[in-house]
């Protein structure tokens, strides 16, 4: 697709602290590298996914699902002469701030802070990658490139409404460098849509690892139904073989059509240069509407034989309990917990960043050592 290289971004306009170049490496490159060598990247390995890390080794966990994002975002990228390195970034990065126990942890500390800011993984993760990682001389943060900033803040689109972003960010430490109301790169919509990719495809797998529901269960969807047609007659190969196949030929069906679609898109649009992309009124990069409603088809589905489940929700409330009772105990006792340093500004933002910095078994042993 070379035709399409003018729509990537090969060149950064810098960064919010400036940095002199590196000779080895591009600035994206810089970024991803920070990502991956910074502690709340390690840590994903233990934090939710959908199953608490302490139940098993098989499961995928954040770091896994970090990972496989950012290998779906790369193939779509290189094939549309996109900037790969950008969107692995992107990727990489994109759940930093995500809590202990997954989306119920973020709910808990979310109600936690509701009164004293709320609590959001998305702008999580930009305070992370902004104060919270801090390893230079000369700033706090890892001082990525705007691009990547931008691509974080608003890789769903425009932000109008900036009051969050100025509680828990700060909208002059961005320094007038974002531009809020335009639309985000294509590399951020292609990390943000690898994403969906990743989680539906992978939940369904870990979900019958988990023996949630079953392969019938499963064939249930059209769609599945007719990936499984040419392995239902197969014998003497197993089940589990036959599942990660399904998984891999959905995953490649649904990137072919995004990137069929995304194609059309641009061209339909008369998508030339990048800001044609930041002043369309829309995402360019999208499925069909017929694998849209897959996607919707397969997200009901998840919903009602995994997220719903009584042993998974049993286990979400648990740690949902675990995250707010921390929250009381650190509210009570900051001192013992925290820096100086860190309860300078808001010691409950500071209690918030701390706990959500935290991976699963680290918030249970602390819980069961403080309760």
């Amino acid at each position: 697709m070379k035709n399409f290289n003018k729509l990537g971004l090969f060149k950064s306009k810098g960064r919010l602290y400036s940095e002199p170049q590196n000779r080895f490496r591009t600035p994206f490159q810089r970024d991803r590298d920070r990502i991956i060598h910074s502690a709340s990247f390690r840590r994903l390995k233990h934090k939710t996914q959908v199953f608490v890390n302490t139940e098993g080794d098989h499961y995928r966990t954040r770091i896994t699902h970090s990972i496989e994002v950012a290998q779906i975002a790369r193939t779509i990228t290189r094939f549309l002469n996109l900037n790969e390195e950008l969107a692995e970034t992107l990727s990489l990065a994109h759940d930093l701030g995500h809590t202990p126990f997954g989306h119920a942890g973020e709910e808990a500390l979310n109600e936690s802070m509701y009164d004293r800011g709320g609590f959001d993984h998305n702008l999580q993760t930009l305070r992370i990658v902004m104060f919270i990682e801090n390893k230079y001389l000369k700033f706090k943060g890892l001082n990525l490139t705007i691009e990547t900033l931008d691509g974080l803040l608003k890789h769903n689109g425009p932000i109008f409404d900036k009051k969050k972003i100025d509680k828990l960010i700060g909208i002059r430490n961005l320094k007038n460098k974002i531009n809020f109301n335009i639309y985000p790169s294509l590399e951020a919509q292609i990390a943000a849509i690898s994403d969906d990719i990743a989680y539906n495809n992978h939940d369904i797998q870990d979900g019958l690892k988990a023996k949630l529901f079953n392969l019938n269960d499963l064939l249930s969807l059209n769609f599945f139904k007719e990936i499984y047609k040419p392995y239902k007659n197969i014998r003497n190969i197993s089940k589990e073989v036959i599942i990660y196949q399904m998984v891999r030929d959905s995953i490649n069906l649904m990137v072919n059509d995004l990137i069929k679609n995304s194609i059309i898109n641009i061209k339909q649009n008369k998508i030339k240069n990048l800001q044609n992309i930041y002043h369309h009124n829309d995402i360019l990069i999208n499925f069909s509407l017929k694998f849209q409603n897959i996607l919707d088809e397969i997200r009901k589905f998840l919903r009602i034989k995994m997220y719903n489940n009584d042993s998974v929700l049993t286990k979400n409330n648990n740690g949902k309990k675990i995250i707010k009772k921390l929250f009381t105990i650190l509210s009570k006792k900051p001192k013992k917990y925290l820096s100086k340093e860190q309860l300078k500004f808001d010691k409950d933002r500071a209690i918030a960043d701390y706990i959500s910095g935290m991976t699963d078994r680290y918030a249970i042993n602390l819980y069961n050592k403080i309760k």
